[in-house]
């Protein structure tokens, strides 16, 4: 989960088929005492209607969670170093963030997933979540 670092821009192959490829800002949850937290930049790349969907409904800025695999990419770049991409490949994108935060591009009020985008669980837009770091509570805080 993390913000995009730009806007999406749906991409089509030579046979047709549709992509993206964007970049979102994830903040990690620790921190060394007395050093603000660190910001991981991680590249995803969207097929089909995944991609669609990104790309009609998130602009940069926008709140995404991602569900996918981490591929790797072997490359040679332009001075013949090898090199080695890493990006994830989504399965899925939803919303999440305040309901002001999911507006599409043109400020309306976003729409539900589509089927190809769809969350593991289901969400109101009006429902709110707090995320919390994984130290901020005690075994006697579980449920179980």
């Amino acid at each position: 989960m993390g913000r995009l670092t730009e806007a999406p821009e749906l991409k089509t192959t030579n046979s047709g088929v549709a992509v993206t490829s964007f970049s979102i800002a994830v903040e990690r949850n620790y921190a060394p005492k007395g050093q603000e937290r660190e910001t991981d930049f991680i590249r995803i790349t969207a097929w089909r209607q995944t991609a669609e969907f990104v790309c009609k409904y998130f602009t940069k800025g926008s709140m995404i969670a991602v569900q996918g695999s981490i591929q790797t990419r072997n490359y040679e770049d332009r001075n013949g170093n090898k090199r080695t991409a890493y990006e994830v490949v989504a399965n899925t994108v939803s919303f999440c963030g305040s309901k002001a935060e999911t507006g599409t591009k043109d400020n309306s009020p976003a729409a539900p997933p589509a089927q190809a985008a769809r969350p593991s669980v289901s969400v109101s837009s009006e429902d709110e979540y707090t995320v919390l770091p994984a130290g901020d509570f005690d075994d006697d805080d579980l449920p179980f």
